[in-house]
């Protein structure tokens, strides 16, 4: 029998990962709970979507399911047991991150994870020569800014520097 998944989702509890799929011989939906054993706020969610993928139990139902997808299920999962909520799990992804996070505090996992993240959102956003709205010499005009005080730095220094 063969299946095609049409959605992806997580249960937080138990932690799960559903799938909704559509059995092609008969045409009917189904949904799928697949538990996610031995996985706690500090695993790696690369090698639980890898090990998921490659279960042999779940392996039809996530074949038409992205590696980078189960991946990225897996750390909403993570981030619900690290104790942030989906909607901030969920912004993590998009690239919106508070401006007031110093990523000089976080451990070398979540940094590489945040550098990851935004090396993603600038491949997304990149214009090269293939695209149809690439422009070779864009310009563009910035508004003026306020001058709100000087600066010690900017005065000139009498030694000529």
């Amino acid at each position: 029998m063969s299946f095609t998944a049409k959605r992806c989702g997580v249960n937080f509890s138990p932690p799960s990962i559903v799938v909704l799929y559509e059995e092609k011989d008969s045409c009917k939906m189904r949904k799928r709970v697949i538990p996610v054993r031995n996985f706690s706020q500090f695993s790696d969610c690369g090698k639980a979507a890898e090990r998921l993928k490659l279960n042999t139990r779940h392996r039809d139902y996530l074949d038409a399911v992205s590696l980078e997808q189960l991946e990225k299920l897996h750390l909403v999962l993570r981030d619900h047991l690290r104790g942030l909520t989906l909607e901030q799990s969920l912004a993590a992804f998009r690239g919106e991150t508070s401006g007031e996070e110093d990523l000089n505090k976080l451990s070398d996992e979540d940094l590489a994870q945040r550098k990851a993240q935004m090396d993603e959102i600038f491949e997304r956003n990149r214009k090269q020569k293939g695209d149809p709205d690439f422009v070779y010499d864009l310009e563009v005009e910035f508004p003026e800014v306020e001058n709100h005080g000087t600066c010690s730095w900017d005065e000139e220094s009498d030694d000529g520097f």
